[in-house]
């Protein structure tokens, strides 16, 4: 597995494991200490952390699959951003809900590269062709 794969590989299970984690504390620990708005943005985050875990492993293999060009440019590219918006996006709320810290528009630009994350993992498949293995 090339190096790329495999640190987008360690970080999709990192963050599903760690979206596991922050929804048993929202479960268990939030319930009492934040308010119903408070409580359903951190379930959002939770939410778009645990699918986005999702979308950096399959990122991961796909690269995996890519020989060369714009294709595996474009689904590194999608890694990258999925990486980073899962980062920002998640990272605004929780920082915000639970621990009140506004960090400014960090959690829309985390959202924007998500969404960019899924429009560049569409350009690769696109580019890859009959380029994969």
């Amino acid at each position: 597995m090339r190096l790329s794969a495999r640190i987008l590989a360690a970080f999709g299970a990192v963050a599903g494991c760690g979206a596991v984690a922050m929804a048993a504390v929202a479960a268990h620990a939030l319930p009492q200490r934040l308010d119903a708005r408070a409580l359903a943005a951190v379930q959002s985050a939770i939410q778009m952390q645990g699918w986005h875990a999702l979308a950096v492993l399959f990122t991961a293999l796909w690269i995996t699959r890519i020989t060369t060009g714009p294709s595996r440019l474009a689904a590194n590219a999608a890694g990258a951003a999925f990486t980073l918006g899962v980062l920002l996006f998640c990272g605004a709320i929780y920082a915000h809900e639970i621990g009140g810290i506004r960090l400014g528009p960090i959690a829309p630009t985390g959202g924007v590269l998500l969404m960019a994350g899924w429009l560049l993992l569409a350009a690769s498949a696109l580019l890859a062709g009959g380029r994969t293995s």
